[in-house]
């Protein structure tokens, strides 16, 4: 039976360095999927996240357990990806988020049992073509809830918005996204 994170973590507190590598492969695609979401760049999602697990690492002491390790763990990538955002904005002035160039994000979305199901799979990129148009805000917070699985609560600690902002965010987002996907297939039935 798998250790759970917290027993992960008193052995990594009791010397144990090397069962911190069970908690990288833990949360590693899912740090992966919400960092290329956010900075789209798998370059720079890699870094962000191996940057975010480094202070993870190095913050574990201070991890008290009043939530679960992947939220504390999701507030640090966020962070991260925040960081990195804003030097972005500074190095460049202004970021475009919807600027319709597609961008290299590979990261995988489902387990190898359901990626054999082709049209699972198909759908899955479809889906993710359209999330990727809408704005960073709204990707970020339907990455979270979908595919992090991240409570409302959880989401509030990891992006510290209040909670109605976040219910409010994740009403839009899931709103445009149905709006974008009726019209996606609308046209596809119109060819």
């Amino acid at each position: 039976m798998p250790l759970s994170d917290n027993e992960i973590i008193e052995r990594v507190r009791n010397g144990g360095r090397r069962h911190y590598v069970h908690l990288v492969d833990r949360y590693k695609d899912r740090a992966m999927t919400l960092a290329v979401r956010m900075l789209r760049s798998r370059e720079d999602a890699e870094e962000a996240a191996q940057d975010a697990f480094i202070r993870a690492y190095n913050a574990l002491n201070g991890f008290k357990g009043t939530a679960r390790f992947g939220t504390w763990f999701y507030r640090i990538l966020y962070n991260v990806c925040l960081t990195r955002l804003g030097k972005r904005k500074a190095e460049f002035s202004s970021i475009d988020y919807d600027d319709g160039i597609e961008y290299n994000t590979k990261e995988s979305w489902v387990s190898p049992a359901v990626s054999s199901d082709f049209e699972t799979q198909d759908m899955i990129a479809f889906v993710k073509k359209i999330i990727e148009t809408l704005p960073m805000k709204y990707q970020t917070i339907l990455s979270l809830f979908y595919f992090q699985e991240l409570s409302h609560e959880e989401i509030c600690e990891v992006t510290q918005l209040p909670l109605a902002t976040v219910k409010t965010h994740l009403f839009r987002a899931r709103a445009m996204l149905q709006q974008r996907l009726q019209k996606e297939f609308q046209y596809e039935k119109a060819i």
